[in-house]
Order: structure tokens, then C-alpha cells, then sequence
């Protein structure tokens, strides 16, 4: 009943709002903080303004970049951030101002959107075809600027505040010079750039605040759910990297991220940082944006066993590191979400429980009500939690290389297919790695 009344609610906001419109993008420059403000509207009746700054650092050279690339980035940057206002109410058509779009680009873009979306339309209950579910309309026959600025032999790399990151920055920064990029900085991300020893001055952060209208808006029943936040980051890293003229954008997405979250579907809460995003935007980049730019994710060879094995020998981090977003806000494990138990559980082959007690705060092991939390990670719940985790087989691997089950939550997990030892020689050529950062990673994985 209540998946027919979201699918009621779903069609008749589509039927009360027809368009979405995307105004336009304005780009300034101004003591070197380098500003952007997006204007959309929905129907003419609601109107959003968000923003983003780029704070001022040595290493940018905002000022030698034609403005006409600098819009051509902030504009993309403003195609994945609408999706979080048009989701409010989906309307069918899209129209687009600033640029115009070729049929293949209209056709990327909603395939992005509704993937991007797939965890919002399958928890909303809506059922809609890829097709159905919007088309865009160009409002111009302006056509932007494809970026052309030198780029030199440095990898960007975008820092969350878990373990993943961490393994990635660990490799890279003995290896290459590095920038760490931070979007809305927060402790977890803060203290992970310091322990690598990094300053505030070192790192390319990135303001983004959203519109209060929308906040408003979905406390009064509109719709509201997970968007696409890694394809959005994508983009951003774009105009960072043409910014300081980095090649190498390195992200820290594991193979396991490739899953489905609702088995049997293409449903993937991780879906903006699946190798299929990642193809996908590499070759819309290649086409329409730049050639040089290197996006890929360094950690695409490895599953979630590797990259926990590699963090478990950066002690420096393990205090600091927080993979739980419950719990952002206050820096903090908040022990009862998936996050946490899948992160005590993939650390468990190479931490003891009392360390991990230590870590988290308490032993998640025991902890009764965290029991239906685990029966998702190991897969006799119907449906993964709704969060980045790892793969049902690296979860039964672990608890088989568990020597104390008994008394906890772990204890009648059914017996996984594969071992830790086997899941950790694997290698996953399916990756876009150039061929020094393969090098580097195996460096590490085979010492």
C-alpha cells in the first residue's frame, strides 16, 4: 500500500509541476576565491540559488583560464547539482539555458540522472522507464568550450574522512606530488590530511551550500532521497583540476562498489562510483570536455578486504578516521548503523576486537540490536543496506576467519565461498588505471 500511495505521489507532482528550468551559472573571481551560483526554478513558482567557493591557494591560476572554460566547468558542475532540486517534485521536462546539448548529451545526462537516482525511485516506491522518466530541452544554440589549459605530471585527490581515501593518499603521495581536495571539510577530513601531513594551505577545499528553499520544501512532503553526490564531486574535480593544472584525478572506488544494492537490479546506492559511472563519465570527458584529464579511480583493482588490509598498516589514521555518516556531524562513531558494523567488519582479519572495540567505542559484536543490520551485509536479509558497503562475500569471508563467534550476532552466518586468503590475491583488471599507478598499487599490494 504505502509503494502505490508513493507512486499517487510521485505522478501527481509530476502533473502540478511541468518544468525544471536551469537559468544559468555565474562564475567570479575575486581575491582568488573563485565563486559559483546556479539558478534554477521549478515552474516559476520555486526558486533555488546554490552556491559554491573555492577558497584562494597557491598552487590556482584561476586567472589564465579563458572565462568561457570556466563556465563550460561550472555549468556541468550545475547539471549534476539541479538533481537535487528537480527531485522534489520530477517534473517531466527539463529545460537547459546556458548551453546548448546534442541529442547524445541529453541521453547521458538522463541516463546519469536516473541511475543516480535508482535508490530514490526504488525507496520512493516509483516505477518509471529510463525513458519516461524526463527529457531535456536546450533554451540556446550556444555551444560551450572545450577546456584547454597545460597540465603537469600531479594527481588530485578527493579526501571523505574513511579508510579508502586514506589507502589511496598513503600510495600516491610518496610516489607524485598531490593536492588532497576536500568538499565541505569536517573533522574526519580534517585530521585525515593533518595525520599525512598536510596543512589546510595544502589542500583544495570546496564550499557547497544548498538552497534553503529545497530544505523547506521537503519537510512539506515533497520528495526527498539519495542523489548522485560522487558524480557531482566528479565534476567538481574537473574545474580543480584545470584550476591547478593536475592531470591525475585519482578517486578511492573499490571493485566491491560495483554490486547491486537490491540484488537482481540495476538499483546500486554506489551507482556514481561503479566502474559504469566511471567509463561513462571518462568518455563524456573525452568528447565534449578534455582529453588530457585523467579520472579514474586508483583502488578499482582492489575489493574491500585489500583496501582494508593496506589501511591496517597506516596506524597514524586509525584514531582519526570516521567511515560512519550518522555520526559527521560530530566527529564520531555512532555504532549503530551499517557503515559502522561493515567497517569493524572488514577490519576485523587484520585489527583484534579489542582494538576495534577501542576504535568504535564499544563491541559492535554483541550489540543485539545491530543483529537485522548484519543479516543485510551477509545477505539473507532481500536487500543490501543503503549505504557504501562492501560485497556478502567479503562480509562471510570475515566472519569465517572470526575465531570467536559465539555469543555475538556473527554466530550463524552462513559460511561464505571464497576465504580471506583467496579474496586478497585478487586483482580486478576491469579498471581505467594508468599504467605507473598500477605499478604503485601493486608495489604496495605485493611486498
Amino acid at each position: 500500500m504505502k509503494r502505490i500511495e508513493n507512486q499517487q505521489r510521485f505522478d501527481s507532482l509530476r502533473k502540478e509541476f511541468e518544468t525544471f528550468t536551469f537559468y544559468q551559472q555565474e562564475v567570479s573571481l575575486e581575491n582568488g576565491v573563485l565563486s559559483m551560483t546556479f539558478h534554477f526554478s521549478l515552474d516559476e513558482r520555486y526558486f533555488f540559488h546554490p552556491t559554491m567557493t573555492i577558497p584562494a591557494r597557491p598552487f590556482y591560476h584561476w586567472e589564465s583560464i579563458p572565462k568561457d572554460q570556466l563556465e563550460a566547468l561550472a555549468f556541468h558542475i550545475g547539471m549534476v547539482e539541479l538533481v537535487s532540486y528537480w527531485k522534489l517534485a520530477c517534473p517531466k521536462l527539463i529545460v537547459v539555458k546556458p548551453f546548448d546539448l546534442k541529442l547524445c548529451q541529453k541521453k547521458w545526462w538522463r541516463h546519469l540522472y536516473y541511475n543516480g537516482l535508482g535508490e530514490f525511485r526504488y525507496l520512493n516506491g516509483i516505477d518509471c522507464s529510463e525513458h519516461d522518466f524526463l527529457r531535456i530541452e536546450s533554451g540556446t544554440d550556444r555551444d560551450f568550450k572545450r577546456v584547454d589549459v597545460p597540465l603537469r605530471e600531479t594527481a588530485l585527490i578527493p579526501v571523505g574522512g574513511g579508510k579508502d581515501s586514506v589507502v589511496t593518499l598513503e600510495c600516491l603521495r610518496q610516489a607524485m606530488p598531490v593536492i588532497p581536495v576536500i568538499l565541505n571539510p569536517r573533522g574526519a577530513t580534517v585530521s585525515c590530511v593533518s595525520a599525512a601531513g598536510y596543512t589546510m594551505d595544502d589542500v583544495a577545499v570546496i564550499n557547497r551550500t544548498l538552497d534553503p528553499t529545497m530544505l523547506k520544501l521537503n519537510n512539506e512532503g515533497f520528495l526527498n532521497g539519495h542523489t548522485p553526490f560522487s558524480a557531482l564531486l566528479a565534476f567538481l574535480t574537473l574545474m580543480i583540476s584545470a584550476g591547478t593544472g593536475s592531470k591525475y584525478i585519482a578517486l578511492s572506488n573499490e571493485s566491491s562498489a560495483n554490486e547491486s544494492t537490491v540484488p537482481g537490479t540495476e538499483i546500486n546506492h554506489q551507482y556514481s562510483k561503479s566502474i559504469d559511472f566511471e567509463r561513462d563519465f571518462r568518455d563524456y570527458v573525452q568528447q565534449h570536455l578534455s582529453e588530457e584529464m585523467q579520472y579514474f579511480s586508483f583502488l578499482r583493482p582492489l575489493n574491500e578486504l585489500q583496501i582494508a588490509s593496506l589501511f591496517s598498516q597506516y596506524k597514524a589514521y586509525h584514531e582519526v578516521f570516521r567511515s560512519c555518516n550518522a555520526g559527521s556531524k560530530t566527529d564520531s562513531w555512532c555504532g549503530k548503523c551499517p557503515k559502522c558494523l561493515f567497517t569493524w567488519i572488514i577490519l576485523s582479519p587484520f585489527l583484534s576486537r579489542k582494538r576495534l572495540t577501542e576504535i568504535f567505542g564499544k563491541d559492535l559484536l554483541t550489540d543485539t540490536d545491530l543483529k537485522p543490520t548484519f543479516e543485510e551485509l551477509n545477505g539473507t536479509s532481500a536487500v543490501k543496506p543503503f549505504e557504501c558497503v562492501g560485497t556478502v562475500e567479503e562480509v562471510r569471508a570475515c566472519v569465517d576467519f572470526m575465531k570467536d563467534r559465539k555469543d555475538t550476532i556473527v554466530e550463524d552466518s552462513p559460511k561464505g565461498d571464497a576465504s580471506v586468503e583467496e579474496i586478497l590475491k585478487r586483482f580486478n583488471e576491469e579498471n581505467f588505471l594508468p599504467e605507473q599507478f598500477v605499478n604503485i598499487l601493486k608495489s604496495k599490494l605485493y611486498v
